[in-house]
């Protein structure tokens, strides 16, 4: 088995930093099923407080919140809609329909990874017993990388409103996102009933996402908590990770942006090499199957991790990306295509 010494793979391969693990050493900790672990208690605060909602829960992977968010906006026999290609759709092993009962509505992504408007309100059942009742419309910002612009989640926030249906976000790498266009958090996640958010992604945690929203549905998200097996015990120690994120490792993301602009460039300098410039810390790459293979596989000879398959790979830059990394990465593609 190859040594991966340049990890691309994604940005969920990050280690706490020293900082980062004296601060859940240091944790203050209870019980948080009994809601009296301090640390987690100040984190949920916290993230609400950020993103201008009424409350929140920390839960211990992105796939439960979205699966708790939906769950609350829905019961047995309702629908979703979401995106063709939406994580929440084809990434969690099917959860809201096979925990809970929920079914999902697919619609078609366009080329800049947004929904057609007239294709999503056009998706929303009416009021007739033979149909599923349409409950809650899912989005993801940021998409594949892309950041989708605010105005056109306010557009679907309307549609939302106008048919008196629930709004979720799947912004796990919502930070990254603000960064790129340059708000706050609370501004881009102002139209959504609910959000969820990773701390273990660009943000460096080792484990954790919080699902952010109205009272009503993270009351109902705690309860959906308990019964899915997600509520932790002394979890303040995880939650002193994520508080560190949000003190260290927002502004920094910028500095992935960046690394990934500068190793989507230098691929693209390969005639071979088809490369979507990045909005964010993801680059994806398209060649001919026939030496996609090749090319991954000599990669991984020279400890170049990344993902992807028939032709088209991943390239995720994160906080253990550094810019000796970057060079080394583009040293090994020099070689294989010379």
């Amino acid at each position: 088995m190859n040594t991966i010494r340049y990890d691309f793979r994604s940005d969920t391969v990050t280690r706490p930093s020293a900082g980062m693990r004296q601060a859940m050493a240091a944790a203050e900790v209870g019980d948080d099923v009994f809601g009296d672990d301090p640390s987690v208690n100040h984190l949920e605060q916290r993230m609400a407080a950020m993103l201008g909602k009424d409350a929140a829960l920390f839960v211990p992977s992105g796939t439960q919140s979205n699966l708790l968010a939906l769950m609350s906006h829905c019961g047995r026999g309702d629908e979703f809609i979401a995106g063709q290609k939406a994580h929440l759709y084809v990434n969690e092993a099917g959860g809201a329909a096979v925990l809970g009962s929920i079914q999902p509505q697919p619609v078609a992504h366009q080329a800049d990874g947004t929904m057609d408007l007239g294709e999503i309100e056009s998706a929303i059942k009416p009021d007739d017993n033979h149909f599923a009742r349409t409950r809650v419309i899912a989005l993801e910002n940021t998409f594949g990388g892309k950041v989708l612009p605010v105005a056109y989640m306010a557009e679907v926030a309307e549609i939302a409103r106008r048919h008196d249906l629930g709004l979720h976000l799947d912004g796990a790498r919502a930070f990254n996102a603000c960064v790129a266009l340059g708000i706050d958090v609370s501004s881009f996640a102002r139209s959504f009933d609910s959000v969820s958010i990773c701390l273990s992604k660009g943000l460096g945690a080792p484990v954790g996402s919080v699902l952010v929203g109205r009272q009503d549905l993270i009351d109902t998200a705690r309860r959906h908590r308990k019964m899915l097996g997600g509520g932790m015990r002394q979890s303040g120690i995880l939650a002193a990770a994520g508080l560190y994120a949000l003190d260290h490792n927002i502004d920094r993301l910028a500095d992935d942006h960046s690394r990934a602009k500068r190793l989507a460039s230098g691929l693209a300098a390969f005639g071979e090499i088809r490369v979507t410039m990045p909005d964010t810390n993801i680059i994806f790459v398209d060649m001919d199957a026939e030496i996609g293979q090749r090319f991954t596989d000599f990669l991984a000879s020279r400890g170049v991790g990344i993902t992807g398959r028939y032709g088209q790979q991943r390239w995720v830059t994160h906080l253990d990306v550094d810019d000796e990394s970057v060079d080394g990465a583009l040293a090994a593609v020099q070689d294989f295509f010379s």
